[in-house]
């Protein structure tokens, strides 16, 4: 297995990091179909499992390892969580939104495309519908954001868009208007969390279109 030194398994017979081969093996010998892989570093293993596993099988892996210096600054993410994140072509331009299940990207919700956005109002309506939707299904889990201003935003309870209203994106606009209207009246106890994308790559919500 060359200069690997951790083994991942994401399907086999115990799920989980091993520091040898022969440990990997005993988890996935006779399993049918089982997901493993080798890494270099502990910090890098960790992050993988944290991941779903078609982000490495196959293809070169997407995810950015931490270094030791980022685990000890930021920690790793909480994989029980939500992620959202917003995609825009051009500002304002072609505008969308969605949330995914951090541990495994099952995508679990997405609006758009929506007409004459930006990627800020986008960031603000998808931190908004997962705490709405956390909050409806009753789930504690935290949310996850990469964006700063969708944060503030939320916290100030109203969007502080730049953005002018019109024919091609009233609907944006209604949506903003019922962002605003339910943090007025509600008082979510839901963890808003700062994904740190220098430590740990892309939100698991990201597009991929950068």
């Amino acid at each position: 297995m060359g200069k690997n030194k951790y083994f991942v398994v994401w399907d086999g017979k115990e799920p989980g990091i091993y520091n040898s081969w022969d440990k990997c093996k005993m988890q996935i010998h006779g399993y049918a179909n089982a997901k493993y892989m080798g890494f270099v570093t502990e910090a890098e293993a960790k992050l993988a499992l944290l991941s779903p596993y078609w982000d490495y099988i196959g293809k070169k892996a997407t995810k950015k390892a931490p270094s030791d210096i980022d685990i000890k600054k930021y920690g790793l993410p909480i994989k029980e969580s939500l992620a959202v994140d917003a995609a825009c072509s051009g500002n304002p331009g072609t505008m969308e939104y969605r949330g995914v299940y951090t541990k495994t990207g099952e995508e679990v919700f997405r609006q758009g495309p929506f007409k004459q956005g930006t990627n800020n109002i986008g960031e603000f309506l998808a931190l908004v519908h997962g705490l709405a939707l956390l909050k409806q299904t009753n789930q504690s889990m935290p949310i996850y954001t990469d964006s700063v201003t969708a944060m503030g935003w939320v916290k100030q309870r109203k969007s502080n868009s730049k953005l002018k209203q019109s024919a091609e994106n009233k609907l944006i606009f209604d949506l903003i208007v019922r962002a605003e209207q339910w943090l007025a009246d509600n008082q979510p106890d839901t963890k808003i969390l700062k994904w740190e994308t220098t430590a740990w790559g892309e939100i698991p919500a990201d597009f991929g279109r950068k």
